[in-house]
């Protein structure tokens, strides 16, 4: 059975995803796009997708059966609520949505209507190295988990976006929390965000950052976000246990050796580090649509990784700790992470 999937926004990662679906993966089909630039809609959806002025009127089309959300944040809280309405699955981009009240507004349509039919585009989840590394701290072989180190680094800001000094914040760090969240089984509960010297290559942005998160358990995870590092799009991830320590390898895992001497190459973009992951996530998300439901990364995750945000935004301000105060999880999500998978 093939799913028939309406594509909303048809930007750099819209694109992707429709190309993902159109020529990488099976049992999905693009029936329908949508975008603010009706044009460029037309020019990217494929062959026979339909094309509508709306993203309400794609969601609320009797083809689509399930919705792929790219647009801008903004413009999420009132997809979602869309899709919720129409009982179609979703698969919604990061951010889920721009503010906490927002997302419990979301959190509140779902569990009403009883069944989890979103899921948000944290694709570190379902990359293999990060899954491997989950597994050895679920196994507890190295004892309990006591600091993360999680370093996410652009080689440079696309010319074509407008980054602002608070994207780190807002933007880059919700894959750190929610990866964090997920390593560790954990939720935070405070944010420090320290400044250092700015990069020259910043343009006066707020570049790099530092940003503490204090996790419920005690633990400690301390992230480095450069967003003009130069040399590329380098990810890493260490976690210090009781008995050892486990960490992400390097990726492209290749050692080149010549007369030159040993170098490693390290990935221009997310899209190369990440393809394997973006393409997972959807296989996965395919198969929960086609049963009429959700898995992966919930509403309930995106809601904390916007609190979580929101203290950051608060921190790098008051130079304080921020407290992330959380409403009760509701039962559709699970008692906990691991259960809310």
């Amino acid at each position: 059975m093939t799913l028939k999937v309406g594509v909303i926004g048809t930007g750099m990662i819209g694109q992707e995803h429709i190309r993902r679906l159109t020529q990488v993966l099976s049992a999905a089909e693009v029936v329908a796009v949508s975008d603010i630039d009706g044009a460029r809609a037309a020019a990217v959806g494929p062959e026979g997708a339909k094309v509508f002025a709306t993203a309400g009127d794609l969601i609320r089309s009797n083809t689509v059966e399930a919705v792929v959300i790219c647009s801008w944040g903004p413009a999420h809280e009132e997809q979602l609520l869309d899709c919720i309405a129409a009982g179609k699955p979703v698969f919604c981009e990061k951010p889920l949505v721009t503010t906490a009240a927002a997302a419990l507004r979301v959190m509140e349509a779902e569990v009403a209507f009883g069944r989890r039919l979103v899921q948000v585009g944290f694709m570190r989840r379902f990359d293999a190295d990060y899954r491997r590394l989950k597994a050895t701290l679920d196994a507890a072989v190295l004892g309990a988990p006591l600091m993360f180190h999680s370093t996410h680094r652009n080689a440079a800001v696309p010319e074509e976006l407008f980054y602002t000094s608070d994207m780190p914040l807002n933007d880059t760090l919700v894959h750190d929390a929610d990866i964090s969240r997920w390593l560790l089984n954990d939720e935070v509960t405070g944010v420090e965000v320290r400044v250092p010297r700015r990069s020259r290559r910043g343009n006066d942005l707020r570049d790099p950052v530092m940003v503490l998160l204090h996790m419920g358990s005690g633990a400690l995870v301390d992230v480095e976000i450069s967003v003009n590092i130069a040399y590329g799009y380098d990810i890493r991830g260490e976690v210090s246990c009781e008995e050892g320590t486990a960490s992400l390898p390097l990726r492209p895992a290749t050692l080149i050796r010549d007369i030159h001497g040993v170098r490693q190459l390290v990935p221009a973009d997310w899209r190369e580090r990440f393809i394997e992951a973006y393409d997972q996530e959807f296989r996965e998300w395919i198969a929960a649509a086609g049963q009429g439901t959700a898995t992966g990364p919930s509403t309930w995750d995106g809601y904390a990784a916007t609190l979580v945000a929101d203290a950051a935004l608060r921190a790098v301000e008051s130079g304080a700790l921020e407290p992330v105060r959380m409403c009760q999880r509701p039962s559709l999500y699970g008692t906990t992470l691991e259960a809310a998978r």
